[in-house]
């Protein structure tokens, strides 16, 4: 039986746990709140965009299957067979958010290790790096410690490797792997085809993927290479940077409710703890009355 001294030290410890978890707590719903506000203005932006492109795309590929795409835009290239895949992971940058980390880096190895074609990773977060370099993964791009103050730049670095990346032939396939927000209390990890545009596998699609205006003939002013010049490298690199404030804001929400399971574990921690505190005092006192009263009789 542990002495009533080291009990009161577990429970001053727990009590110090807890006022940690819950300044945690409040400081992701603080945080979650502005990126919550960041994903809901760029969403709508970046979903329609998807759904434009993804409609223009199909009307320039399929419109001359025996053409030259890349006339059009090398963006634009459908390779076939497929010879390598690079896919993009985004994790977060810390721990203590439940299982948020875990469903996307889960995710992302299912979908590496079933691939029939070999895969190089991108890694963003410190999460997915640490994870996925010490199992001996190919990742020639990685990032980290953006998180803190996450600007459009980053999503521009990142959408800039893989384009060129494309674009040379290292790789005839972008993945996007990432954590959804969808609510407080769920997010989903999404696996979305990036590049070539508008060629998804459907494994998951952000948004509606069904194309904008689907069947309609497009008249370009000026011409399609010039308006896909300056559209699509921009289109990439939305679609990236709404990637991360998705995975920002679910990390918050992730967090926040994480957080707040461990306190009020912790005050049930600290309620049976003091129960079981007094109940030993209790037996020590009760102990010590028997000792007083069986020597005042032995008197």
């Amino acid at each position: 039986m542990p002495s009533l001294i080291d009990l009161r030290r577990r429970v001053r410890a727990v009590k110090n746990t807890q006022q940690i978890t819950k300044a945690m707590k409040m400081v992701a719903a603080s945080k979650l709140r502005r990126s919550q506000e960041r994903i809901t203005s760029a969403r709508p932006y970046a979903v329609q965009m998807q759904r434009v492109l993804s409609s223009v795309a199909a009307q320039v590929v399929g419109g001359d299957p025996g053409g030259d795409n890349t006339l059009v835009h090398p963006l634009l290239v459908v390779r076939k067979p497929v010879a390598r895949t690079l896919v993009i992971v985004v994790t977060g940058d810390k721990g203590l958010c439940g299982s948020f980390n875990t469903n996307v880096i889960k995710g992302a190895a299912t979908y590496v290790t079933t691939s029939t074609v070999p895969c190089a990773l991108a890694l963003v977060g410190r999460k997915g790096r640490d994870f996925f370099l010490r199992r001996g993964f190919d990742a020639p791009f990685e990032l980290s410690g953006l998180f803190q103050k996450l600007k459009y730049e980053h999503a521009k670095d990142i959408a800039q490797f893989a384009m060129e990346a494309f674009i040379d032939g290292r790789f005839d396939r972008v993945m996007l792997v990432y954590n959804e927000f969808k609510s407080v209390m769920s997010q989903r990890v999404v696996v979305d085809q990036l590049l070539p545009i508008g060629q998804g596998e459907g494994e998951r699609s952000p948004g509606d993927r069904t194309p904008a205006n689907a069947g309609v003939d497009y008249l370009y002013e000026p011409s399609a290479e010039e308006i896909f010049a300056q559209l699509l490298p921009r289109y990439v690199e939305v679609q990236i940077y709404r990637a991360l404030l998705e995975s920002n804001a679910a990390f918050y929400a992730a967090q926040m409710t994480a957080m707040d399971m461990a306190t009020k574990n912790s005050t049930e921690m600290i309620g049976s703890l003091t129960l079981y505190m007094n109940k030993v005092r209790q037996a020590a006192i009760t102990r010590e009355i028997i000792e007083v009263v069986s020597g005042a009789q032995a008197l």
